[in-house]
């Protein structure tokens, strides 16, 4: 029997279908050893020596593939083949104690490491007839981030503790996301809007005709041509429009140009996760697990990589599925091979792409969860168009010109599609919905052509602060400044978030208060710790460790010590953050002081080991408010009155005699309105439901519903005015039940 390992139970069941009965294959379930969350564990007076522990949890793991190994004629390791996947092989050795010599003969048991980039019976079995070697030096790029990054970590935070509050963190890569995110919302703060206009005018050729009549916007004056802020204020478009009104128009130059357009490569990480973000609203975690899950069933290549390539099978087939599907003037002479702008990419791996590229249905796959399904069809078509010929466009820019003294000149611009290449399958989505311009048709121009000033129109705009950063764009502005990998981005983000460092509000990142402090503390105190080209450094020198250039035990030394000597420095030099308030203490009379606790900022006495503390003045105003609102609420368990209390997720009502009893409620913004449909049902008529105004959690849009959900699934999308709209939207749901969820 031959034991192979790997490191996920679903990868484990799908490589299993693809051996015979000589092969056993068992999941590692991850790592089986790692650094304990009590202690550094890492002996930095000799070289930086990790003491790692085997958890709870992963014991009787370990023992499972102890018993299994010692019956196996051969251990093969076939986890992850990144630097990730390579330090789960190298711990399971060490762990099995596979180098161990025993027996008669004392020899170590044999072992074997396989690396695959798609799991697929093909790829498997070529991996067994090719092992190789445990790759030591992938193993000691991952330590050297493990245990740099644990050393920023265990020895930072607690610096963070004692000058702020406890429970906070800093981190080698999170840090310079938080400072990326706090940056952009001072800029956003800082920005002065400016106002400008534009003029655009509809013309229409001679005979008028609906279809004849265009926009076309001013470009020029004089022949000067007029920038983007060009016209200042509302009096100077209103000089320009009164000129522009007295004269005639007509065609003084037509320009026609086909222009190509190229297909974006197929995936990477990154790319993938901003895709999914843009296209479907996914977060970098949420399309990270679909991908594993995929991945491990094998319906994709890995999907963690930084590479464009395509095996030359993907290539070949890709070409057949397009000439079968599309047709032949779809296809290209020669396969279309791309190069990566990443910072530090590893070319070595393939693109995420389907392992079948034939296949570019998820229903085909049997897939029954949706997202699956869309994540999927989204990988298959960015593929499948990546090598498809690229798309053709006609642009026509027609110029219009007055016949007064100074010489108007309007532009307008069409564009029609003459060939639609790879756009028939994909087209990539966009940070920004401003820079698509959509160019409409034109009628049929002459030069020279007298034609009818219709109307004119001034547009009144105002310049826009920098937008602030989503999961696409600040996955893409890490990228870009060779900040993390892709097995990094998806922690990153979500590390960020559950820190409370920043938060998403329809999303887009807004960095929090203590996020804002922290990341200030840092940057004036450890700048080079949020360095963006010290962190893109420490990246390099990574892969430099990974590549066998340099040892990974003199990184840590060169980052180490100079960081620790920084560090005792600053312990004794910076003191404690105090912010004083205007708020007199209750208890001694003096300023209290602001501080940060698990729920946000809140005021407390200076004197020390006093436990008197205030909401903040702001947060007591809105309590006040509530209370006021909520005066009438009444326990659900036990009918005592109603206390407003803060939580983690903002305001909500808890019984006066918590914690004795422990009801709880929501604050809901009523409408002062009843539910109709409690008022029709004979079980609730007499204790009906309020309708409340709710927000959905994919998209953020408002509705209204009754209170007593899910036993009343009354719902409308406008606010109530009156009773008649609401017995205009009851028999509108009635009318139109919601469907009912089925659960697969």
């Amino acid at each position: 029997m031959n034991l192979i390992i790997v490191e996920s139970p679903t990868k484990a069941k799908t490589i299993s279908k693809f051996l015979g009965k000589e092969f056993v294959v068992e999941s590692s379930y991850g790592h089986v050893r790692d650094l304990p969350k009590s202690r550094l564990s890492i002996d930095v007076k000799n070289n930086f020596e990790p003491k790692y522990e085997i958890p709870p949890k992963a014991k009787p793991i370990v023992a499972n593939l102890k018993k299994l190994a010692a019956k196996a004629q051969k251990v093969i390791l076939a986890t992850d083949e990144d630097r990730e996947g390579e330090a789960i092989a190298w711990h399971l050795i060490e762990t099995l104690e596979l180098n161990k010599k025993t027996g008669k003969d004392k020899t170590a048991k044999e072992k074997e490491r396989i690396a695959f980039h798609e799991i697929t019976k093909e790829a498997i079995l070529e991996a067994l007839k090719n092992p190789r070697e445990l790759d030591i030096n992938l193993v000691n790029a991952q330590q050297a981030r493990r245990i740099i990054d644990r050393l920023v970590g265990y020895e930072l935070s607690p610096f963070l503790w004692r000058k702020i509050r406890y429970g906070l963190s800093a981190g080698r890569v999170q840090s310079v996301a938080v400072r990326f995110i706090v940056e952009r919302e001072r800029q956003i703060e800082a920005f002065q809007k400016e106002e400008y206009w534009s003029i655009e005018a509809q013309f229409s050729k001679i005979p008028q005709k609906e279809k004849n009549q265009f926009k076309a916007v001013l470009v020029s004056i004089k022949g000067k041509s007029i920038p983007k802020m060009g016209i200042k204020g509302k009096s100077e478009a209103e000089q320009i429009i009164e000129n522009l009104k007295k004269a005639d128009y007509k065609v003084s130059n037509i320009s026609v140009k086909d222009v190509r357009r190229y297909p974006a490569p197929p995936f990477t990480t990154s790319t993938l996760q901003q895709e999914a973000a843009r296209k479907f609203g996914f977060s970098a975690k949420q399309t990270m697990s679909l991908a594993q899950r995929l991945y491990e069933n094998g319906f994709i290549t890995y999907m963690r990589t930084d590479s464009v390539n395509l095996s030359s099978q993907a290539l070949e087939t890709a070409s057949k599925v397009i000439e079968k599907t599309f047709g032949k003037e779809y296809c290209l002479p020669e396969p279309r091979r791309y190069t990566t702008k990443s910072k530090g990419a590893q070319e070595a791996h393939e693109a995420i792409r389907p392992t079948n590229v034939a296949i570019m249905s998820g229903y085909e796959l049997g897939l029954k969860e949706k997202n699956s399904e869309r994540l999927y069809e989204l990988i298959a078509k960015r593929t499948i168009a990546s090598q498809m010929k690229e798309a053709l466009f006609e642009q026509t820019s027609v110029d219009i010109e007055s016949n007064t003294a100074n010489k108007e000149i309007f532009r307008a611009n069409g564009q029609i599609v003459k060939f639609d290449g790879f756009i028939r399958v994909y087209t990539e989505g966009n940070d920004d919905a401003q820079d698509e311009e959509i160019e409409g048709l034109l009628p049929k121009l002459q030069e020279n052509e007298s034609l009818e000033l219709k109307e004119i129109i001034p547009l009144q705009h105002f310049t826009e602060p920098p937008a602030r950063y989503t999961d696409a764009t600040l996955i893409k502005a890490l990228e870009a400044e060779g900040i993390g990998r892709p097995s990094t981005y998806a922690p990153t983000l979500s590390t960020i978030q559950e820190r409370e460092y920043v938060e998403k509000i329809d999303k887009k990142y807004h960095p929090t208060e203590i996020g804002i402090l922290v990341n200030d503390l840092l940057v004036k105190n450890f700048p080079e710790i949020v360095d963006v080209n010290f962190t893109s450094h420490t990246e390099e020198e990574l892969d430099e460790i990974a590549e066998g250039k340099i040892k990974w035990t003199d990184v840590c030394s060169e980052f180490y010590w100079p960081f620790k000597k920084d560090l005792d420095e600053k312990e004794a030099s910076v003191e404690k953050q105090i912010e004083i308030s205007d708020t007199p203490c209750p208890h001694c009379g003096k300023p209290m002081i602001i501080k940060f606790g698990r729920m946000g900022k809140f005021l407390a006495c200076p004197e020390p080991g006093v436990k008197v503390t205030l909401p903040m003045p702001e947060e007591a105003a809105k309590i006040k408010e509530l209370e006021e609102k909520t005066k009438d609420e009444k326990c659900p368990i036990c009918g005592k009155p109603m206390k407003v209390r803060r939580g983690r997720f903002g305001f909500f009502l808890g019984c006066v005699d918590y914690p004795k009893c422990k009801g709880i409620a929501k604050i809901w913004n009523k409408t002062g309105f009843k539910c109709p449909n409690c008022l029709e049902s004979a079980s609730r008529k007499d204790n009906p439901g309020d309708i409340v105004e709710k927000k959905s959690r994919g998209r953020g849009k408002i509705f209204y519903a009754c209170t007593r959900y899910p036993e009343c699934e009354f719902v409308m999308n406008k606010k109530p005015e009156s009773i008649e709209d609401l017995q205009e939207a009851l028999k509108h749901w009635k009318e139109n039940p919601p469907k009912k969820k089925t659960i697969k």
